[in-house]
Formats: C-alpha cells, structure tokens, sequence
C-alpha cells in the first residue's frame, strides 16, 4: 500500500484528496488478505465502516454479506454468521442506519432511540404500545418463558392462527408488538433462520458486559455516534455524519459543534462541495487508493447517494421498485469502484438453478471512461476523439471488471458469468470474460 500522509494544515481540499480520505476511511486503502480472511480481518473491517446495513433482497446475496467481499475477496460468509448470531457475538441487530448489524459496544450509544420507541417507531407499532400495552406485555413475557421464537412460533406458541384475531393474539397486531418490542430494545435478534429473525430478551443475547454498561446522557450518545461516523466517512459534511446513525438535525449539530471545539473534526472547504465539510483529525489520506471492488447498493460507501453524487460524480438510484420498462440500468445494480474512482455499474442476477452468475446489463460512467471499444469482425472499431491513455483506462477497467465477476461467481458458488446485451461495456466486457 502506498505510503499515506496526514493532512497538512491547509483548510482546503481537492476533490482527489476528499476521495482518498474517504476510501482510507471505508477500508478501501487496506490491502485484500492474501490467505483466507478470519476473525482479525472482519474486524478490521467493522473498525472501518461501523456497521453493515441489512436487506431483505436476495436477486444475488443479501446485502449485509457484500460489504466484507468488497474489501477482503472471498471470505467465508459463516464467519460474519457466527460474529451476529453465535455466543459471543460481536454484533447485533438494531435500527442504526436503518435495519443493521451493528458492534455489540455500541449499544448504549443507541439505548436513547429503544427509550424513546413510543414517540419514535413507526405508526403501527405506537399504536399498539398506546392502545394496547397488555398485548406488548403479554408477547414479551411468552418471549421470557418460551423464546428464542419467530414471529410465527410466537403465534402458534398462542391459539390457533384461524381465527386471525381476537383478544390477544391478531397476527398483525402480535407482529406489531414483537417489533415495538424490538425497537424499544427488549427483545433483539438471537439468530435468524431462513431469514426469519428468531426473537429472545435482549440481556440473554448481548454479552453481560454490554447488558451492564452504564447508559449514557442522549447529548453524550449523539457525540461519540458522530464520533463513529467521522471515523468512518474521514471528510463529511453534517448531513452526510448525521445520516450515517440516522440522526436528527436537533441531535447532530450540536454534536458536530462538540466535536469542533474537542478537535477531533477540522472544517474544511473541499473542492466543489456547497456546504462546509468536517475532516476527522485522524483522518488518512492515502497518495492513491487503487482498490477494486464492486459495491452493494447499501454499502455504506454509498448508501448516502447525495454524498456519491458529490464525491464520485456519481448519480446513483435503486431501480428495484421502478417498472420493468422505466429502468435505466436495471433490477440490482452495483457500482464499480476501480482506482479510487465509480467507473461503471452492472446489473446482477444470481441464477442458482443454471449456476451462472446472470449480468444483464454493464455500463460505463461517461465522466470517467472513453467510449469502449466495440469488438468487431475485422478487430475493434476505433473511437473517435478519445486520448489513447483513456481508452486503456477503459480496457484495464473493463478487464478488471472481468476479474471481479469471476471472483464473485466463485465466492457465491456459481460456475460461471454470462454478459446480457444492456449497456455500453456488455460487449467489451464479454471479449474479456473469454480471455484466460
């Protein structure tokens, strides 16, 4: 890895340099593991990116796993499997940056959020703790006597599901509970089966220590999770920190101000960003960051998309839930990260039936690629007006694109890659799949 340097005493920034500080940030200056990866190295990463956002959507692999490839390679996936769920867990389940896995020694840095579940859960799961709290108490003392439990066990452990309701055991309305119950911290995630989250209290999940930490005043919380998320962005600006825990304006400004007057973040004025930025003072900010890697949509790289926007040129929009015929790019596309720079997305489909990794569609970034070269039968079209140093750009991305897929198609099982038609690189990205 290139030698880093700390920022000097400039208060200004160029877009490069915000770009370095931020990959250093996120892991993306750490060399992969040359051996499999164990323990050392998925704590290395979670000491980069402070939590691993979780979705339900399985097209490739959910998304909690891809973090941990994008910055080790392959790894083995029950390694992060018995960190969450096994005893001894290093990480538990809470609503941070929206559904996460998340350090059990951040716990009481969000207990102000379980304490205030009434006023801040969602619709649903208010209601029922208003109008209904002998149901909530009655789910968590089945939890008590009978847990670990899924939702569904909790019903069956109850009546009959027909008829679906009455005094105690409406499905929905039981669900509503066990999940006030989950955001009010009582209960938490013991481990999940097929993806069905199995329920049990909360002090017979996290580790004793944790269960005994002191909990801290809500001003104290909300600066040591701006704390976390500077660490974990290096350069940000205060929505960009307050998005990263989910917090509100109210509880990170004042943070953020702490945090100034502490000297742990230095305003800065990164070039071509609006609002003022704030640099962690520990920040790196590495010559050159020239990791590859593709990305989840929720990787925390990311996820902030006005933040992608400002640090990659980067405009970037899940298609998932947009109709077939309006997509852009795709159903499940990732961003490709090549030298520090979003070169490209590919749409990605997991066909485990024909084990092929399915890549509907590949695409360039225009800001940053030439127009790629078109295969043909006499050889490759040439392209008009574009520098030769940026079409090898182009052809070295494309190849390593290549590489990226293999790589991932072995680590989820899958014997191979097939290119779909979609997109500008489908075609130079198929010729470099073929060579050996």
């Amino acid at each position: 890895m290139p030698a880093a340097r700390r920022p000097g005493p400039t208060q200004t920034l160029s877009a490069a340099e915000a770009r370095r500080v931020a990959l250093a940030a996120q892991g993306f200056a750490d060399p992969r593991p040359t051996g499999r990866p164990g323990a050392r190295a998925l704590r290395r990463v979670l000491d980069r990116v402070g939590l691993f956002q979780i979705d339900s959507v399985n097209v490739l692999v959910r998304s909690h796993y891809l973090p941990l490839f994008s910055r080790l390679g392959s790894y083995p996936v029950e390694m992060l499997e018995r960190a969450a769920y096994s005893p001894g867990r290093q990480l538990f389940e809470y609503w941070a940056h929206e559904a996460s896995l998340v350090p059990v020694e951040v716990q009481p840095l969000l207990r102000w959020r379980m304490d205030q579940a009434a006023d801040n859960s969602w619709g649903g799961m208010r209601r029922i703790a208003a109008e209904k709290p002998d149901l909530v108490a009655k789910v968590r003392a089945t939890i008590a006597e009978r847990g670990p439990l899924t939702a569904g066990e909790l019903e069956a452990e109850n009546g009959p599901r027909a008829p679906r309701s009455g005094p105690w055991w409406d499905w929905r309305e039981s669900k509503l509970a066990l999940e006030y119950l989950f955001w009010a911290g009582e209960v938490s995630t013991f481990d999940r089966r097929n993806f069905e989250r199995r329920y049990d209290l909360t002090e017979r999940v996290l580790p004793p220590e944790v269960i005994a930490t002191p909990t801290p005043e809500p001003a104290v919380a909300y600066r040591e999770l701006i704390r976390l998320s500077a660490r974990s962005l290096g350069v940000a600006t205060e929505p960009d920190l307050r998005d990263y825990f989910r917090l509100k304006p109210q509880q990170s400004k004042p943070a953020v101000a702490e945090l100034v007057e502490e000297g742990a973040l230095v305003p800065v004025t990164v070039e071509g960003w609006r609002d003022v930025a704030y640099l962690a003072a520990d920040a790196r900010m590495p010559r050159r960051v020239g990791a590859t890697a593709l990305l989840s949509p929720f990787d925390s790289l990311v996820w902030f998309r006005p933040r992608a926007e400002r640090l990659f040129d980067f405009h970037y929009r899940l298609e998932i839930y947009t109709p077939a015929e309006r997509r852009v790019y795709g159903y499940y596309v990732l961003p490709f990260l090549f030298r520090g720079q979003l070169v490209g997305r590919v749409d990605l489909k997991a066909d485990r039936a024909a084990g092929v990794l399915r890549v509907p569609g590949a695409f360039a970034e225009p800001a940053v690629l030439a127009t790629p070269l078109v295969p043909t039968g006499d050889g490759e079209e040439p392209v008009r007006g574009a520098s030769a140093r940026r079409r090898a750009f182009t052809a070295e991305a494309v190849a390593a694109l290549a590489v990226e897929l293999r790589a991932l198609a072995a680590w989820l099982g899958l014997d191979g890659v097939e290119v779909g038609p979609n997109g500008d690189l489908a075609a130079p990205l198929s010729a470099a799949l073929l060579t050996e």
